[in-house]
């Protein structure tokens, strides 16, 4: 039998679709405005739909990294690189962090907690000159681990994951240490598969973060090899923000930049609708 829907329900549901349409325009805006040819970039008013799509942009974007003494390939491969390493080691010192902040009684688990919690405060511009000493005295310059030490201490993760695991049962845990399982199966086999909703959120907070990073490879790349996708996306912008035939280049770089973000997101949304409804039940 057919549910019926009353007309709050109906009303309700009409009002959110109409809001999820609304909110999907710049997406749709972004990826159709990669396509356009040069003439429909400079319509007035703007065009939400293109009307000769063409692949000329992308074309001009990879000649003209080409041309360049940094060809487009390895940009992308330290991109890919670096984010997956630190989506990686964020994901592990994180749950890590979590589990004994968590699960575990010690000396100043309290003040630690306090310095996660005032971490938060601090905008990123406010660490860079720290970073950046500590990264040169440590002669990191110009390799993957200046890319990837600063982006592994995430508090933002760390305070996410303690509220997930600390609702995990003690009791489950007791379970396991009866039967003989270490501290190391206990972590791996019970605390990262229930808190894989928190891990997916943070997957793509960390994901979006590290795609986007251009002050690892401004303050401590100097050679261009090294240097990510983001910079090059970014010192392309800067370069064309007054040059009316480059910007068909700067609209398939912005889709370039956008399009990972948005395929992460749809990937894990599910995962992330959880960590919000269990982040408020004990």
């Amino acid at each position: 039998m057919r549910r019926r829907w009353s007309w709050f329900q109906f009303a309700l549901v009409t009002s959110f679709t109409a809001l999820a349409a609304f909110m999907s325009l710049p997406i749709l805006f972004i990826v159709n405005h990669a396509f356009k040819p040069q003439n429909e970039l400079f319509l007035f008013p703007p065009q939400f739909l293109v009307q000769n799509p063409t692949l000329r942009n992308f074309e001009l974007l990879f000649l003209h990294a080409s041309n360049a003494t940094v060809p487009f390939t390895r940009y992308l491969f330290n991109s890919v690189l670096v984010a997956a390493l630190a989506l990686a080691g964020v994901i592990l010192v994180s749950t890590m962090a979590a589990y004994a902040l968590g699960k575990y009684r010690f000396h100043f688990k309290g003040f630690i907690l306090s310095l996660i919690t005032l971490s938060l405060m601090f905008a990123p511009e406010t660490v860079g000159i720290p970073r950046y000493l500590i990264i040169s005295g440590l002669g990191m310059n110009d390799t993957y681990f200046g890319h990837l030490l600063p982006l592994l201490a995430s508090p933002v993760a760390v305070f996410l994951l303690i509220g997930f695991v600390s609702q995990i049962p003690d009791e489950l845990l007791e379970a396991a240490k009866i039967d003989g399982a270490s501290h190391l199966t206990i972590f791996s086999r019970i605390v990262i598969p229930l808190s894989a909703p928190a891990i997916a959120t943070i997957s793509i907070l960390t994901f979006q973060t590290v795609w986007g990073d251009i002050e690892t490879s401004t303050l401590f790349m100097q050679e261009e090899t090294m240097r990510t996708l983001a910079f090059y996306v970014n010192s392309l912008l800067s370069g064309l923000q007054n040059s009316v035939a480059g910007q068909n280049m700067a609209a398939a770089a912005g889709l370039l930049m956008f399009l990972p973000n948005l395929i992460i997101f749809l990937i894990f949304q599910k995962r992330v609708l959880e960590t919000m409804v269990h982040s408020g039940i004990k």
